[in-house]
């Protein structure tokens, strides 16, 4: 009898230990799925909103553009999730993975935003997506040259780079530079309770205390600027309080140029490492093998789908997506790995997003609230990318691609005028510190070769 190795191949595979209460393909009771998956929008809700917050302070929005992209946000973000977790065809993973707008594409999006606007970014994330599904497909191929030092250097500086987003945020914001305001007491202080209150709650033994600890900071920071008659609601606002917004695609327009596309395309590169590894974690986590064609098919219909899901985004004005990793420890937590629980997070991201009352309580926010969350989350981006960097041999050839990579990415992120004589195309790809430090660590891998002391050639 002939026996099919490929349906076998998933069986044969040794599956984690788990202590799972419900697993991939289980249908939890509606009580159970419900409370999950609030634990779960708890846990990404701030992560979602602020990409397209700080954007579009960094740009001067107006309110009603401001709330109308942390809208979109919510709203893709609930497409994406479905699509990843119910996987249509080859696209998804078919796990419980949850995806929100990435904090990966921030710098590159504000500079292409800064020289066409939005027109400008939603044409170039839509044309560069495609980067990310064909890598899905290729991916095995490319693991010689983006190494998990490479991935890990592109992290670093992602957070570094927004570490310094965060700072201007903490000062009261680009609008604070032009009225004199800024790094005032008024404006530090409020930073420095929200900063403090997000610590206090981190470190509580108490789970939920735990989770809501950015939610509860925001809570405090939003009363705390209120009381100092920091929020300034405008009539405007109050009018699109008890609205409906309809998803329009292409409302701003589409723009393209080189620079801004290869910039924001080297982001989508090391994007899909991290979706690799994400989807990695919660197999390992939802007590599925980590090696097989299954899990290749897994891993490919997840990378295929952030890609997929990055397009949409750009269709309906909004930001590129990743999956979030931070969804893995509440599968662990609640010890629910039900894809099923997604569909209830998808349907509520979506009905938010149709709200604009959400996008516009966000989007009044002062800055220095949201500076004083977001300076802790950057950091811990940073974090990751030193985790991922220790975890590798700091050989000689290591050591040499680390430091060209990080001198010259932050070489430009500190001293933006070195290229103020570039012709404008040079200059579009290497403002960005990751851009530069991304690229450079990446030709830098493949080139340098370094004979080790301790080989055996004579």
């Amino acid at each position: 009898m002939k026996i099919n190795t490929k349906e076998l191949d998933e069986t044969i595979q040794p599956v984690q230990a788990t202590d799972l209460i419900y697993g991939i393909n289980d249908r939890p009771p509606f009580r159970d799925t419900l409370f999950a998956a609030l634990q779960h929008l708890l846990a990404i809700f701030v992560a979602i909103i602020t990409p397209p917050l700080i954007i579009a302070n960094a740009l001067g929005l107006d309110l009603e553009t401001k709330g109308f992209l942390v809208s979109m946000a919510l709203f893709v973000s609930g497409i994406s999730t479905f699509i990843q977790c119910r996987r249509i065809g080859p696209v998804g993973a078919g796990l419980l993975c949850i995806q929100g707008t990435s904090f990966s594409f921030i710098g590159p999006i504000i500079a292409a935003g800064l020289a066409g606007g939005l027109p400008l970014i939603f044409g170039c994330c839509i044309a560069a997506a495609p980067v990310e599904m064909i890598i899905s497909r290729t991916f095995k191929y490319l693991r010689n040259i983006i190494t998990p030092l490479v991935s890990g250097i592109v992290v670093l500086l992602i957070g570094l780079s927004l570490v310094k987003v965060g700072v201007v945020s903490c000062g009261g914001g680009f609008g604070a530079m032009e009225n004199g305001t800024f790094g005032s007491l008024k404006n530090v202080g409020v930073a420095a309770v929200v900063l403090l209150s997000v610590l206090f709650f981190n470190r509580c033994t108490n789970k939920y205390l735990r989770m809501s600890s950015i939610v509860l900071g925001l809570i405090i920071g939003y009363g705390l600027a209120w009381f100092l008659g920091m929020v300034h609601i405008e009539a405007a606002a109050a009018q699109e309080l008890l609205s409906f917004n309809i998803p329009t695609p292409f409302k701003y327009g589409l723009a393209f140029n080189w620079s801004s596309f290869i910039a924001i395309g080297l982001v989508y590169l090391i994007t899909a490492i991290e979706a690799t590894g994400d989807v990695t974690a919660n197999s390992l986590i939802s007590g599925k093998p980590i090696e097989g064609e299954k899990y290749l098919q897994r891993v490919s219909g997840g990378v295929m789908a952030d890609g997929f899901n990055s397009m949409l985004a750009g269709v309906f004005n909004s930001f590129p997506n990743s999956i979030f990793a931070q969804n893995n420890g509440i599968i662990q937590l609640t010890g629910v790995a039900s894809r099923y629980v997604g569909y209830y997070i998808a349907a509520m991201l979506i009905l938010l997003g149709l709200f604009p009352i959400v996008g516009i309580v966000f989007s009044i926010m002062p800055d220095p609230v949201l500076g004083g969350a977001t300076l802790l989350m950057f950091g811990t981006v940073a974090a990751a990318g030193i985790r991922i960097i220790a975890a590798q041999e700091i050989n000689r050839k290591a050591t040499l691609v680390l430091g060209v990579s990080l001198s010259l990415g932050l070489g430009v992120e500190l001293m933006p005028d070195i290229l103020a004589t570039a012709p404008e195309a040079i200059k579009g790809i290497f403002s960005s510190g990751i851009t530069t430090g991304g690229l450079t660590a990446i030709i830098a891998n493949i080139l340098i070769r370094v004979k080790e002391e301790n080989s055996t050639e004579l």
